[in-house]
């Protein structure tokens, strides 16, 4: 007879939970963060040319952005390392129409932004920062689905399904940006998808 151990043991490995399989971008869509480093990502200047690539960096050099594991991190302001609103673009520019899609997770009334070629969505710890107080769906302090369809110059933005921006306007083209300016605020599935 076997020894009690070896008789479940079978049972016991396939009842094991399985390991959270690592994200990969939905369908069509190609992700802007590795999970590993900034890669893709830099400074602009004020005229809105590149003024420094965070590739293969895991940090921003002033300590605003950094990587951590699944999510991109906008780190609270420390006195004397660079501006206090500081804004992290992609290097690519998008001039084609295209979906965006990312999720975030704002600390109690932390503030921040994503920009869209060069308009900012406010994206905020909403109920308590504003300035869409009166979202149902909203998670405080959990992750929250943003969602931007941009089509003929115009973009529709919606949190978890609800409307922020029904026709924002913007430029020809332009990169995709964040925030930094209140507080933490983590992204994460940063994805995008470019239509024909």
């Amino acid at each position: 007879m076997k020894p009690f151990s070896l008789l479940f043991l079978p049972l016991l490995l396939s009842s094991a939970p399985a390991a959270d399989a690592p994200w990969t971008p939905d369908p069509g869509f190609t992700s802007l963060y590795n999970g590993i480093d900034l890669t893709g990502w830099g400074y602009r200047d004020k005229a809105g040319q590149p003024l420094e690539s965070f590739n293969a960096k895991a940090q921003a050099s002033d300590g605003r952005y950094s990587a951590q594991g699944e999510s991109l991190t906008v780190n609270p302001y420390a006195e004397g390392k660079g501006p206090r609103l500081r804004q992290l673009y992609t290097i690519r520019e998008f001039p084609k129409d295209f979906i965006l899609k990312l999720e975030f997770r704002a600390a109690v009334n932390a503030d921040s932004g994503i920009f869209l070629r060069k308009p900012q969505l406010q994206c905020r710890d909403y109920l308590v920062a504003g300035p869409y107080k009166e979202l149902k769906k909203y998670k405080p302090q959990d992750w929250n689905l943003i969602e931007v369809v941009v089509t003929n110059g115009k973009a529709r933005c919606t949190c978890n399904g609800e409307i922020l921006a029904e026709a924002l306007e913007l430029p020809a083209s332009g990169p995709i940006g964040l925030e930094a300016d209140r507080d933490t605020m983590e992204y994460r599935h940063i994805q995008i998808k470019e239509l024909p």
